[in-house]
C-alpha cells in the first residue's frame, strides 16, 4: 500500500467527467523503409506480450471511509483493455484528421477499477506514418517524470530492435525502495516537524508578499491570482468535449534569438505565445487593456532528483502590458520571470506545493458550483514547458518524427498549451474544449509571431551594426558631442513621463539599446553605442514626440527643440 502525497490527491478530487485529469503525449513515428505493410499491427500485438505490468502502472486508487486514499497492487491486469489498435480511413488520414481522432480519445475519463493508463496504436497515417497516443493519469507522475519515462522506453538507434514499453521498466521511486523510504519518513519526528515549519513558513510569506502586492507597497514581486478578467473566450466553465492542435519552431531559430538577447527558452516561447493570443483575443473582438496572466508548473525537484509522483507547484506570471513591438514584449516578460524567480528562490517548496493546493481548491470550487463564468479565474491559461530527448528515438525501427504534448484543462480555462522540445524542434501542443472558435488560427498566430520577434531581433542588431565596423551613425553623419547624448537621454525620459506610455516607439528604441547592449559588450566601444543610439534616437524622435513637446511651457519646449536639432 503507498499514500497519495496532496497534490496527487487533488487531481482525484478535482476530476470530473468535463475536466479529466489525464495527460497524454502523441509521437508520431516514420515506418522503417523494409518494413511490411504489417509493421503497425504486428507492433501492436508485441505490446500486449508485455504481461509483466512493475510500478506504477500495476497500481489503482482506493478510496475508504477507514483511511485515506491510497495505491494498491491491481489483482489483475488485462493488457487488451489498456493497448488498443486503430487504422484511420485512406480519406480521413491527413494530420487534421489525426488531430481530431486524438481529441475523441482524450475525452472519457480513465476506468479507476483498473491502472490509470492506455496506450492507443494508430495506423494508416498519410506519408507511410503510424501514431503512438499515450495517456497516463496526472496522479501518477507529472509531465517532467513522463516525459522521462517515455524516451527511457524507446531506442537511440535504428539499430535497437528490442522493445521496452514505459510500463513494463522499474522506474526510481516505486516499489520496495519508496514503500521502505515512506516508513523511515514516518518513523522521523524531527524531520516531519522541520518540513511542516518550512511549509508553514512558506505559506506565511508567500501570504505577506500577496498582501504588498494588493496594496501596492511592492510592484510585481508578485503575480496576484484571481485578478484576470472573466470574459474572454480562454476562461469559463470547462465543457465536455476536446480540440487539439500543434504548432512547431526549430530550435535553431529560437537559439539564435537566445544567443542575440540573452534570453531563455521560456522567455522567447512566452514572447511568442503572448502576441499570438492577444492577436486571437482581437479577432475574438476582445481588447485586453492589462497583461495576460497565466499559470506557469514549476518543478520543485532538487537537481538530480527522479522521486515519482508529483512534485510540481503552480505559480501565476503576468505577461507583458500590451505593446505591439515584440522586443519591447520580449523585454517585458524578462521582467516578470526574473522577479518569478527571485520569489521562487525565497520561497521553500513546500511552501509552494501548499500555495498551489489552496489556489487550485478554491479554484476548484468555483468550477463545481458552476460560477467560472462569473468570477475571476486564477489565469488566463495555463502554460508548462517540459524538456524532452534532443536527439531522435526510436521504435522497432521506426523514427520517431514529432513528439506533441497533451495536458489537461485547470479549473475555469478553456485552453492548455504545454511547450516540448524535441529533435531540435520546440512543439507547442494545444488543448481546449471545442467551444473555444478557431483553435488552429491561435496555432498558426504562434508561429507568426515567432516570426515577427525574430525579425525585430534582426533589425535592432541591424540597426547596431555599423557600430560595429566603426560608424556609429551609419550614414555619414558625423558624431555625436557627449552633452548631445545626455539631452537625447533627458528628453526620451521627459516625453515617456509626459505620454504616459503610449509613445511606443520610443520604448521599443530604448528596450532594444537596453536589449542589444549586452550582446554587444567586448565588441563595440562605449562611446560608439552610445553615440549609434543617439544617432538612432535622433531620426525617430522629432516625429514621435512633436504634439507631445508642445504641451510643455514655453521654455521647456524651446530648450527640447534645441536638443533635438542638435542631435
Amino acid at each position: 500500500m503507498s499514500t497519495l502525497s496532496l497534490l496527487d490527491l487533488g487531481f482525484f478530487i478535482a476530476e470530473t467527467e468535463a475536466s479529466p485529469k489525464h495527460v497524454a503525449g502523441l509521437l508520431i513515428c516514420k515506418t522503417p523503409p523494409k518494413a511490411g505493410p504489417g509493421f503497425v499491427k504486428n507492433l501492436y500485438r508485441e505490446y500486449l506480450t508485455f504481461t509483466d505490468v512493475k510500478a506504477p502502472f500495476n497500481r489503482v486508487i482506493r478510496f475508504s471511509l477507514k483511511a485515506m486514499p491510497h495505491w494498491e497492487p491491481a489483482t489483475s491486469i488485462d493488457l487488451a483493455q489498456h493497448i488498443f489498435h486503430h487504422r484511420l480511413p485512406r480519406d480521413g488520414n491527413g494530420r487534421q484528421a489525426l488531430y481530431d481522432f486524438v481529441a475523441k480519445l482524450h475525452v472519457p475519463m480513465l476506468d479507476r477499477s483498473r491502472p490509470l493508463w492506455a496506450l492507443h496504436v494508430i495506423d494508416g497515417l498519410e506519408g507511410g506514418r503510424f501514431a503512438l497516443y499515450q495517456k497516463v493519469h496526472h496522479a501518477y507522475a507529472d509531465g517532467v517524470t513522463m516525459a522521462r519515462w517515455t524516451a527511457q522506453g524507446l531506442a537511440a538507434t535504428p539499430d535497437q530492435l528490442e522493445l521496452t514499453p514505459v510500463w513494463s521498466q522499474r522506474h526510481s521511486g516505486h516499489g520496495e525502495r519508496r514503500k521502505q523510504a515512506s516508513q523511515e519518513l514516518m518513523q522521523s519526528l524531527w524531520k516531519e516537524v522541520g518540513g511542516t515549519t518550512m511549509r508553514v513558513l512558506g505559506v506565511g510569506r508567500l501570504a505577506a508578499m500577496l498582501l504588498l502586492e494588493s496594496v501596492r507597497l511592492t510592484k510585481n514581486a508578485i503575480a496576484l491570482p484571481f485578478v484576470s478578467t472573466a470574459r474572454t473566450p480562454l476562461t469559463g466553465q470547462v465543457t465536455p468535449g476536446r480540440q487539439f492542435t500543434t504548432a512547431a519552431v526549430a530550435m535553431e531559430r529560437v537559439d539564435a534569438i537566445r544567443a542575440r538577447t540573452r534570453s531563455t527558452l521560456n522567455h522567447v516561447a512566452l514572447t511568442c505565445l503572448d502576441g499570438a493570443l492577444r492577436r486571437y483575443l482581437q479577432d475574438q473582438g476582445v481588447d485586453l487593456k492589462r497583461p495576460i496572466t497565466i499559470q506557469m508548473p514549476v518543478n520543485l525537484r532538487r537537481e538530480g532528483e527522479k522521486t515519482a509522483g508529483n512534485k510540481i507547484g503552480i505559480i501565476q506570471v503576468e505577461l507583458s502590458p500590451p505593446t505591439d513591438d515584440p522586443y519591447v514584449r520580449l523585454r517585458n516578460i524578462g521582467f516578470s520571470l526574473r522577479n518569478v524567480r527571485t520569489m521562487i528562490d525565497s520561497v521553500a517548496p513546500a511552501g509552494i506545493e501548499s500555495y498551489t493546493v489552496i489556489t487550485g481548491l478554491v479554484a476548484q470550487l468555483a468550477e463545481l458550483l458552476k460560477l467560472s463564468n462569473t468570477l475571476p479565474p486564477m489565469g488566463n491559461t495555463l502554460v508548462s514547458n517540459v524538456p524532452g530527448p534532443k536527439e531522435h528515438l526510436y521504435v522497432k525501427g521506426a523514427r520517431m518524427q514529432e513528439m506533441h504534448p497533451i495536458s489537461t484543462l485547470p479549473p475555469s480555462n478553456l485552453l492548455n498549451i504545454t511547450l516540448f522540445s524535441y529533435a531540435g524542434q520546440l512543439f507547442f501542443g494545444l488543448i481546449a474544449t471545442d467551444e473555444l472558435p478557431n483553435l488552429q488560427r491561435l496555432g498558426d498566430y504562434v508561429q507568426e509571431a515567432f516570426t515577427e520577434l525574430e525579425a525585430s531581433v534582426r533589425d535592432a542588431h541591424a540597426s547596431l551594426e555599423p557600430a560595429v565596423n566603426g560608424s556609429p551613425t551609419g550614414c555619414g553623419s558625423p558624431p555625436h558631442s557627449f552633452f548631445s547624448v545626455l539631452t537625447a537621454r533627458a528628453l526620451t525620459a521627459l516625453v515617456l513621463r509626459r505620454a504616459g506610455g503610449k509613445q511606443g516607439a520610443v520604448r521599443a528604441a530604448w528596450s532594444r539599446h537596453r536589449l542589444c547592449r549586452p550582446a554587444l559588450a567586448g565588441r563595440v566601444a562605449n562611446q560608439q553605442r552610445v553615440e549609434g543610439f543617439a544617432h538612432g534616437l535622433g531620426q525617430r524622435l522629432p516625429a514621435l514626440t512633436r504634439r507631445r513637446v508642445c504641451r510643455m511651457s514655453s521654455w521647456r519646449r524651446r530648450r527640447s527643440l534645441r536638443s533635438m536639432r542638435a542631435s
